[in-house]
């Protein structure tokens, strides 16, 4: 009697034929879901900035990048823990510690006291708290409460203490210049007057930041609408960086801290305590690559500064503008445009981007 059935080449065939429609499914599947990931990503940025523009709506005035003890010769009181390095000291609340009353977090935001400093006993629960609008779900380096780190990559140790802060995937930006650890007891600093031609200057700083960033978010800064002369549309003030590259909060800013760079090249290394928060687009004055020119580093870019913008959506990051959207920057941006884009009141005439 004839029996029907599959030859053994007929399995092969259809076998081969599942699996090529796998393998031209799954990269489909993985594109939806890194939309899905990325439009919540964009979503807590588009929160994030709303935040600030009501903070602004109710003091007239957007958040301190950090809030640190003010001096212009290095001399604090002892609470103050200040760094005799860089001059940053209590009580060091950022400004993610700062919207957390416009971000719905009003409860966890009363068991915080502005007064007193991060490393308080009595803040040592709240401050570990992993609040999923400051996380990106693209980003996989982690997204729980992590050790702050000394210069020597160990646990700082304030009070007998270590401290542990919850983690933030995004930061705010300083500009185009950094202001991080020499802007304590060196008295002066390096500035970029023309990013076209690499013109430089020295200033006296003095411990005041607003001396040498360009961007709306500094230590004590008091940044208004008023001063955004380059236009909120075309300044950056929120921005990506993944716990891949290095360790971020929203906490704010602890004196002795250092941020310490996960993924290492030759242009990178720890950074002061200011990187905890803030992030800087390039060109910084005394910022040189290893060819002696200064560094201009966008979203993603292979310095991998633990000071500058990081994400894991293909091919590029976002950012939220001064006036609350949300874009997606390419990687590849040409180096002066993002330059531009960072600095808040330099009179460069953006074009598309």
């Amino acid at each position: 009697m004839r029996r029907n059935g599959f030859t053994l080449i007929e399995l092969l065939v259809v076998i081969a034929v599942i699996a090529v429609l796998i393998a031209l499914l799954l990269p489909a599947v993985q594109q939806a879901r890194e939309a899905a990931r990325r439009s919540e990503c964009s979503s807590h940025l588009k929160q994030i900035g709303l935040a600030l523009h009501n903070y602004h709506d109710v003091h007239s005035v957007f958040p301190a990048g950090y809030f640190s003890f003010g001096t212009s010769n290095g001399a604090a009181p002892g609470w103050a823990a200040m760094d005799p390095s860089t001059w940053d000291a209590a009580p060091g609340w950022g400004w993610g510690a700062t919207l957390l009353p416009y971000l719905d977090q009003g409860p966890l935001a009363g068991m915080l006291s502005p007064d007193r400093p991060i490393w308080d006993a009595r803040h040592r629960d709240a401050i570990q708290t992993a609040l999923p609008v400051f996380l990106c779900p693209s980003t996989t380096g982690g997204d729980s409460p992590f050790d702050v780190r000394d210069s020597a990559n160990r646990p700082l140790m304030i009070e007998g203490r270590s401290i542990r802060l919850g983690r933030s995937h995004y930061v705010a930006s300083h500009g185009q210049e950094s202001c991080w650890g020499d802007c304590g007891s060196s008295t002066t600093g390096i500035v970029f007057t023309d990013i076209y031609n690499g013109t430089t200057t020295t200033v006296a700083v003095h411990g005041d930041a607003s001396r040498v960033a360009d961007g709306p978010f500094y230590r004590n800064s008091r940044t208004r609408f008023r001063d955004v002369t380059d236009g909120t549309s075309n300044t950056i003030f929120l921005g990506e960086h993944s716990s891949l590259l290095s360790e971020k909060t929203w906490v704010g800013v602890v004196p002795g801290a250092f941020t310490h760079p996960r993924r290492l090249t030759p242009e990178n290394g720890p950074d002061a305590a200011a990187t905890l928060t803030l992030a800087h687009a390039g060109p910084s004055g005394g910022e040189l690559d290893i060819t002696g020119f200064p560094i201009i580093h966008p979203i993603n870019f292979p310095t991998l500064h633990v000071g500058q913008m990081f994400s894991e959506h293909p091919g590029g990051g976002q950012v939220c503008l001064g006036d609350g959207s949300v874009r997606f920057i390419s990687e590849n941006i040409n180096l002066l445009t993002w330059a531009e884009l960072s600095s808040m009141s330099e009179g460069e005439v953006l074009g598309e981007f």
